[in-house]
């Protein structure tokens, strides 16, 4: 069985990667201000804070609320681009995390994850997906906004879009309006894997 991940502590493993602490410390030291003089204005013990600076806690968002009053600046300061300009994200392995198609199904048609979630106002969503090995009848055709490239990277998948049915090998691509009714249904004993890319397009 294919396991996915949820719960506290992935939850706490992907906030990690927005460097809360490291934020906090910054505005700090920017406004030159002691630990215990930034505790007296949130209200916030200095060792608490220390140990958000020094990243042994994950700061809760009204904790986040007290220290961006005090430094007046918004919550996005702190999940937003470090960079003024231009836009770089790095999103590493072990940051993302693993969700099924369909959280309630036995056995969903596909497991995703978020390659760039760290990035905001992106144009495009890209995914790695993987399909293990289902039966016709355990596939749910589903339509969404946009249009779709899927490159497969492993294994064997079948496309169905519309009426039609395409069989992918590994290497191949597919590109079309997700706005059709199409789905996905793993053929190869080893799960197919893909990237999976999805952009609106203009009206």
């Amino acid at each position: 069985m294919i396991e996915y991940e949820s719960g506290p502590d992935t939850i706490s493993r992907v906030l990690s990667a927005y460097d809360l602490g490291a934020k906090i410390r910054q505005l700090r030291m920017r406004k030159k201000i002691a630990l215990t003089e930034l505790g007296k204005h949130t209200g916030l013990s200095a060792s608490m804070l220390s140990q958000l600076e020094n990243g042994k806690l994950i700061p809760t968002l009204p904790t986040l609320a007290r220290v961006a009053m005090v430094f007046d600046v918004g919550l996005d300061y702190f999940f937003g681009s470090r960079r003024r300009a231009g836009l770089f994200e790095v999103v590493r392995q072990d940051e993302r995390m693993r969700f099924p198609s369909d959280a309630e199904a036995e056995k969903p048609g596909f497991y995703f994850e978020v390659l760039a979630f760290k990035a905001n106002n992106k144009p495009i969503e890209a995914y790695l997906a993987e399909f293990p090995q289902r039966e016709p009848s355990e596939t749910v055709p589903h339509i969404h906004a946009g249009a779709e490239l899927l490159h497969l990277l492993d294994g064997q998948l079948e496309v169905v879009y519309q009426d039609e049915t395409f069989i992918l090998d590994a290497g191949d691509s597919a590109y079309f309006d997700a706005s059709e009714m199409h789905s996905y249904r793993g053929l190869s004993e080893t799960p197919a894997r893909a990237l999976v890319i999805s952009a609106q397009v203009p009206g």
